[in-house]
């Protein structure tokens, strides 16, 4: 049985002619989705330095409209059209995040389970709906809309996470090594512990959110604050040019596009 049957749990109903959106789980995949989250982290961070948090939120949430409007328009997964959404949504995710803590004075210790209740909230619903949470099953406007609706949970999680864990005694190279480790769990559950192959994707998917704010964090803080002083701009820059660099290669490789996707 292969990882996409096993992915997709029911046999799929007569669905409009639209291909699946959601590319192959790769390793090029996981690659890009770390890089997203390191991007989205320092990228938020500098968007609140050089405009103010308020402003900074209105200008990500308008690009992330935007970003979503495109993807859902297309009829099929396009490389640069799908990240540059995931890559928008990383960046609303942080500030999301950032603003329950810095702005309403939530702590994270409290804004983590609540985006726990939150990500829960959107599997159930989902599940409730369309039986499935498999994301080779995403050939219809409910199922992109439920994917969506949480993606944005998970990087607004994964952003709460890290930053409990970073500024709680872990510190970022701590904060790294825990991520680091717990992202190989749900494969390994998977592999040799029989855990559902929908419920292990959706478990790393989450870690890879701390575990990239965690590195990027780590080049862009100051020695002071256990970093490697980079800085925010620089840091945004080389990550940003790393995600081009392998969308570029996915996008003309093809090596990540969905099976059956050619409509």
């Amino acid at each position: 049985m292969t990882t996409e049957q096993l992915l997709d749990e029911r046999p799929l109903v007569p669905l409009r002619a639209m291909a699946n959106k959601v590319p192959q789980v790769t390793a090029y995949f996981w690659i890009i989705k770390v890089l997203t989250t390191g991007m989205g982290e320092t990228a938020s961070d500098l968007l609140a330095h050089v405009f103010g948090p308020i402003p900074a939120v209105a200008l990500g949430g308008l690009v992330l409209v935007v970003s979503l409007a495109v993807q859902f328009a297309v009829r099929r997964y396009i490389a640069w059209v799908y990240w540059t959404a995931v890559v928008m949504v990383s960046v609303f995710g942080t500030m999301a995040a950032d603003v329950l803590h810095v702005g309403l004075g939530v702590p994270y210790a409290v804004s983590t389970p609540l985006f726990v209740v939150v990500l829960a909230a959107v599997f159930a619903l989902w599940y409730a709906v369309e039986r499935t949470l498999s994301i080779h099953s995403v050939r219809t406007r409910r199922r992109e809309a439920f994917y969506w609706a949480a993606v944005l949970a998970t990087f607004a999680l994964g952003t709460a996470a890290g930053d409990l864990t970073a500024s709680d005694g872990f510190g970022y190279l701590g904060s790294i090594a825990l991520f680091g480790a717990a992202i190989c769990v749900p494969a390994l559950a998977h592999r040799f512990a029989g855990l559902n192959a929908v419920a292990a994707f959706w478990g790393a998917y989450v870690i890879t959110r701390p575990l990239g704010a965690s590195l990027a964090d780590w080049m862009a803080a100051s020695h002071r604050h256990g970093g490697l002083a980079f800085g925010l701009g620089p840091v945004t820059a080389a990550w940003t040019a790393a995600i081009v660099a392998f969308v570029c290669y996915v996008a003309v490789s093809h090596r990540d596009s969905p099976r059956g996707s050619a409509l």
